[in-house]
């Protein structure tokens, strides 16, 4: 999970991102302001999480940028645990807080491997 966790700090400034875990699941939260669920994609490529999101600005037609640090876009690959799986994940969008669960692996149950005399 320190890969996990490494990749979200090297995020941009302007996003805030928290990680939870419970037994069976890890919970990412993002704070994306000006983005929905219709600017945002999320999917699971070579055990990677790819979040590509898209900020609407408004820009007031007698006002020009002076400085303008609000990033447009976001593409961010976060690499997922070895337990962490993409089947029955979900996200939800709701005032620009992206909020994604993604499911563990059930642990593989224990094997006894035989041994024969030779």
């Amino acid at each position: 999970m320190s890969a996990l966790r490494d990749a979200l700090r090297e995020l941009p400034e302007a996003v805030f991102a928290d990680l939870l875990e419970s037994d069976d699941a890890y919970l990412i939260v993002l704070d994306l302001p000006g983005v929905s669920g219709e600017t945002a994609d999320i999917s699971i490529e070579n055990n990677k999480l790819v979040i590509e999101a898209r900020r609407e600005k408004a820009l007031p037609p007698e006002f020009r940028y002076v400085r303008e640090d609000r990033s447009l876009f976001l593409d961010a690959e976060i690499p997922l645990p070895p337990d962490a799986t993409g089947a029955g994940a979900d996200a939800d969008m709701e005032r620009g807080v992206l909020e994604i669960r993604l499911p563990k692996r059930e642990a593989a149950p224990g094997q006894t491997i035989e041994i024969e005399d030779a």
